[in-house]
């Protein structure tokens, strides 16, 4: 009988997208998608967003992670990955709920996009107003 895989499980979302995030006893190895971390996430900015959780709980080599994100564009699977990770942490390790919750990475970021009103031009912009 294989050992058994211990890993913990959370999920993240933001705006529209998804992410499944599986926790596993590793190196640092994140893998998105069955893609290097580096590859699926090519801006700078977005790959510091996701790591934020194990850079502030000092953790970042201790665990190799497994995201699953779909749905939305790279910025909300960023945050959706970022707020699956802070969960996963969590289900590590109890204890680390006060530091990543004074941290803000266990609220879900629920702006989203406003939709667009009829007899507009957009969510605000109206179309040009004429007296005459």
């Amino acid at each position: 009988m294989p050992a058994k895989l211990v890993q913990q499980l959370a999920t993240g979302r933001r705006k529209t997208a998804t992410a499944r995030v599986f926790l596993r006893p590793g190196k640092g190895q994140i893998t998105v998608n069955n893609r290097p971390f580096e590859h699926y996430f090519v801006n700078e900015s977005a790959r510091a967003y996701v790591k934020q959780p194990l850079l502030a709980v000092e953790l970042a080599d201790r665990f190799d992670i497994l995201i699953l994100a779909n749905g939305g564009g790279v910025s909300g699977q960023a945050g959706a990955a970022r707020h699956g990770i802070a969960r996963a942490l969590l289900e590590f390790n109890a204890e680390l709920r006060g530091k990543l919750k004074q941290l803000g990475f266990l609220t879900r970021d629920a702006r989203a996009h406003e939709r667009k009103k009829y007899g507009q031009k957009g969510a605000r912009k109206r179309f040009q107003f004429s007296k005459r």
